[in-house]
């Protein structure tokens, strides 16, 4: 295993996580000293919750390899769900639909423009409806895609070419798309990517232990910039 950054290390060691400070929901996820990572459920017939071991195991990640204390398992979540506002990581996946209603859509933006972070991949099929929904949040803002030399791909695991691919999907190159709120990253996107079906149960997909490698290292990557921001 590739060494935690010196930086980055001594700070998860003495457990100073930065960008928590900024968001009003967090004190209550600070109760137990552990992060708790939010998965959303939405409507719109979408599998929201596709490879429900991912969290609990990209958690058991975190802790072992970053020393980021994490709640082993997922709090599920909607968006007009008051616990929302104590998650400072949300994560969403699935396939295909992906529908929130006008009161969902108040709630997502506060979420994010209050310090919230939104890690969203697409497990194929999900690309179109998720656009046009974020499209609705920020009406203003368009996804950009990150360059390779941006944070998010460097604070702890290298990856000089962005985000891994894990399933080949269309066979296209895999792409991460960044949303910005104030200059802040509030919103990341992996496309053609699937970084999540990595973190599942080895027997789900049968991936080779080096894809579920890469996969993993950036998923502590992603927490670890979210948090740290």
């Amino acid at each position: 295993m590739i060494p935690l950054r010196r930086s980055v290390r001594v700070l998860l060691l003495c457990g100073i996580v930065l960008g928590w400070a900024g968001y009003e929901g967090r004190a209550a996820e600070r109760e137990n000293g552990r992060l708790t990572i939010a998965r959303m459920k939405y409507d719109g017939g979408g599998d929201w919750y596709n490879d429900p071991e991912a969290i609990p195991n990209l958690a058991r990640e975190l802790q072992l390899r970053a020393g980021i204390e994490t709640n082993p398992d997922q709090r599920v979540v909607t968006l007009t769900d008051d616990l929302l506002y104590s998650s400072p990581f949300l994560f969403m996946t699935g396939h295909g639909e992906v529908r929130w209603t006008e009161p969902e859509i108040r709630n997502l933006r506060t979420y994010l423009t209050r310090g919230g972070f939104l890690y969203a991949d697409d497990d194929y099929g999900m690309d179109e409806a998720f656009r046009r929904e974020m499209k609705r949040v920020f009406p203003d803002k368009d996804f950009v895609e990150l360059p390779f030399d941006h944070p998010i791909y460097h604070i702890i695991y290298d990856f000089p070419a962005g985000p891994p691919k894990h399933h080949e999907h269309d066979g296209k190159p895999p792409q991460g798309f960044g949303l910005f709120h104030d200059g802040r990253l509030v919103v990341y996107y992996t496309y053609e990517s699937n970084v999540s079906d990595g973190w599942a149960d080895e027997k789900t997909h049968n991936d080779p232990p080096a894809k579920r490698e890469a996969a993993f290292r950036m998923g502590i990557n992603i927490v670890a910039y979210a948090l740290y921001r």
